[in-house]
């Protein structure tokens, strides 16, 4: 029989780097497109563009202030439109002047309600806010004091049932954070600050509302990321938002017979005066990088969450939920 000559091996080490060589040419074309279209490779699936890590490094002196940041964050929402939510409905936010605050207190007030802000000195932001709950045609009040004070507390939540009288929703907000490299770095006067603060302030500030709410009243507590996976930097704060995540789901339980819901949102990184406050310039520079969608969260992409979990409408079958916002896993 006629012999016929075998084609040449395309499995030689030459053509293996070759083949290689050529997925590898595709995967960088096609990297460069991502990079090129969403910048740094951050993924934008919101209803505009948001800024992306480098940011200009900065530090500010605590309790931070929003007007201060470069760039500004991302609070009005633009493109929500509001079809009655929250229609009659009157709402105290603790930490309202900026930040996650400031962005629910916009968007409740697109919904319908009425909405007092609780600061600690950051006066300028607090009326900032206050003019842009009043643009969307609802009250407005400021409330200056320090929630790890029981009777300011209680002072804050009087005033906002003599200004609006009722009180509907409270979200309590307010934060103390700063990072500590060292666990034997971070002193008693650091740890009792962050848990006065973060726990004592959501206690006292929930105590007092409760005895004004009627039954259809909701408490959201902000979280954290933190509060699930931990921070080697971040212990007590870790702690205290853990801490907010078992509080939230035990007073749920309490207050069912009540009828009065309560639940918490934890977000990941999200682009607020609390950061660039309490981390050295060149950290903040590279804030919410590290997520799986390569930048943190504009305040405006957080506060959907906290209509949704406030508004009867949306969720009346829920309560003692913890939902996390951290730019995938």
């Amino acid at each position: 029989m006629p012999t016929t000559k075998a084609a040449p091996s395309k499995k030689t080490p030459k053509a293996a780097a070759k083949r290689q060589r050529a997925i590898q040419k595709e995967v960088d074309r096609e990297d460069c497109k991502q990079s090129g279209s969403s910048g740094n490779g951050a993924m934008q699936a919101g209803a505009r563009r948001y800024p992306v890590p480098p940011f200009p490094k900065q530090h500010h002196p605590k309790p931070g202030m929003e007007h201060v940041l470069d760039p500004e964050p991302l609070y009005d929402a633009p493109f929500w439109k509001g079809s009655g939510k929250l229609e009659g409905k009157t709402a105290l936010i603790t930490g309202g002047d900026s930040g996650i605050g400031r962005a629910v207190a916009v968007l409740f007030a697109r919904e319908g309600a009425d909405v007092a802000i609780c600061y600690l000195t950051e006066k300028a932001d607090a009326d900032k806010t206050k003019k842009a709950v009043e643009a969307e045609g609802r009250r407005a009040i400021t409330i200056a004091g320090d929630v790890t004070k029981r009777e300011f507390c209680r002072k804050a939540v009087a005033r906002a049932v003599k200004e609006f009288g009722r009180l509907d929703i409270l979200v309590n907000n307010a934060a103390f954070q700063i990072h500590s490299y060292e666990f034997d770095d971070l002193t008693p006067e650091h740890f009792d600050e962050t848990l006065k603060t973060n726990l004592y302030g959501y206690f006292h500030m929930a105590q007092a509302a409760v005895k004004v709410m009627k039954p259809g009243g909701a408490i959201i507590n902000t979280g954290s990321v933190t509060g699930i996976e931990g921070n080697d930097q971040l212990i007590d704060y870790s702690m205290t938002k853990g801490g907010i995540h078992a509080f939230t789901r035990a007073l749920a339980s309490n207050l069912v017979s009540r009828g009065i819901r309560v639940n918490c949102v934890a977000p990941g990184p999200v682009w607020t005066p609390l950061n660039p406050s309490e981390r050295e310039a060149e950290a903040v520079a590279k804030f919410g990088s590290g997520t799986p969608m390569g930048r943190p969260a504009q305040p405006e992409e957080i506060a959907p969450a906290y209509v949704f979990l406030a508004s009867p409408q949306m969720s009346s079958y829920i309560t003692g939920e913890i939902l996390p916002i951290i730019g995938g896993y």
